[in-house]
């Protein structure tokens, strides 16, 4: 069975997720606050009731007794948007509250939610820490599409961009014939609906790239004719990459971030394929524990050796963590990118919604999302466990997305 934190403990963590989310907001000029730097998403502001909003709403099933004070911005900044170029919002800035009376709202919410914690149980406090995290992230790649001049500044976290390490050896590594275990039990810990359930897949052998696909390989394809990748600016004959805050030169040696579909025109090119979910999970952790948080079990994650939980703003190279961090030494599994599947998201045998948050999962098992999994420099290492998977649509170009490439025995 999983230990329950305690509520000492879920306070310090609700805490720590609130900072990251307050320190982001910090980054903007608070006249740029109603803007949309993705196209696809709503205004930043809406990102600042939304997560006070979510727990609000959550902590609100329990039935503790709060009253609901503004149930209009309980309605108006309970839902984001599942991005599709298709059909892009059109609101504008004045249909949204003002920042002082969002902030307000937003300090209710905080001083009511405090005032009953000790009693709302523990998984939907986790929830709340979880869902406020993986806005952490979301918040880092719209803040990367906001013009540079808009925010306040470069801060004191962000890092130099490292030396590159040289080129970077197209290395395969043999993945036995063996199964992959995917999914958990209940009863193991708190996980969302989609990681519960399970099945053991049996595979055949294949092979693997020992390193996330780079900016060096991925170019020549793009001088070839391939699909350019969002981050990038070609200036002359050089190459740019936006990266959080400016424009440098492009690392050859850092994972290159594309879409799903600039993934498999990749992999398609090089006579190779991406991994099933099944096959990232093997090549990460054999047929090892289902449980195990991470390929080299806890500790080299938390001591800083993965580009992990908030560690960088960017990537770094795919030569900088060591490469005996998986099950078969195949590097950079988890922490410098998100790593694309070829898998769809699909529940797995036993699947149930949360009576608390039905729909987190099942409005997505719609055949047009993608699972990733991994993480990148922006994921919350707690998020980073095996079992956790993301997803999102094939042609959503923001993502701190990554991929290697597979090929059978």
């Amino acid at each position: 069975m999983g230990v329950m934190p305690s509520t000492t403990d879920l306070r310090q963590r609700i805490a720590a997720a609130r900072l990251r989310t307050d320190e982001l907001f910090a980054l903007v000029r608070p006249d740029s606050l109603f803007e949309r730097p993705v196209p696809e998403r709503h205004r930043l502001n809406f990102y600042i009731g939304h997560v006070e909003a979510f727990d609000w709403n959550m902590i609100c099933t329990c039935e503790l007794g709060p009253k609901p004070f503004h149930a209009e911005f309980d309605r108006l900044f309970a839902f984001g948007i599942d991005p599709d170029s298709n059909s892009l919002p059109s609101d504008q800035p004045a249909d949204w509250p003002s920042l002082q009376e969002t902030a307000a709202y937003c300090r209710r919410v905080r001083e009511t939610v405090d005032s009953v914690l000790d009693d709302v149980p523990g998984d939907i406090v986790q929830t709340c820490i979880e869902h406020r995290l993986m806005h952490a992230e979301t918040l880092c790649y719209l803040l990367h599409n906001l013009a540079p001049e808009l925010l306040l500044g470069e801060p004191a976290s962000a890092a130099a961009v490292a030396a590159e390490r040289g080129e970077v050896p197209q290395q395969w590594i043999h993945i036995p014939f063996g199964e992959a275990r995917l999914g958990r039990e209940r009863g193991s810990g708190f996980g969302w609906d989609n990681e519960f359930g399970t099945c053991t897949e049996r595979l055949e052998e294949y092979w693997v790239r020992k390193h996330k696909v780079t900016n060096a390989e991925y170019l020549a394809f793009v001088e070839e004719g391939g699909p350019q990748p969002h981050y990038w600016r070609q200036a002359g004959r050089s190459w740019l990459l936006r990266s959080m805050f400016g424009e440098i030169p492009l690392p050859l040696d850092w994972p290159v971030y594309v879409t799903h579909s600039q993934a498999v025109a990749f992999a398609d090119h090089a006579g190779a394929s991406l991994p099933s979910e099944a096959q990232w999970d093997r090549a990460a952790y054999g047929s090892g524990d289902p449980t195990r948080r991470f390929p080299w079990g806890n500790s080299r994650a938390s001591n800083g050796s993965a580009n992990l939980d908030f560690r960088g703003w960017d990537p770094c190279s795919v030569l900088a963590t060591p490469a005996s961090d998986s099950a078969f030494g195949v590097s950079q599994l988890v922490g410098n990118g998100w790593e694309w599947t070829c898998d769809k998201l699909r529940p797995f045998p036993g699947f149930e919604e949360y009576d608390f948050y039905p729909g987190y999962s099942s409005a997505f098992f719609d055949d047009e999302h993608y699972v990733l999994k991994g993480g990148s420099q922006r994921t919350a290492l707690q998020l980073a466990r095996r079992s956790f998977r993301n997803w999102f649509r094939r042609d959503y170009p923001y993502v701190y997305s990554a991929f290697r490439l597979v090929r059978q025995g």
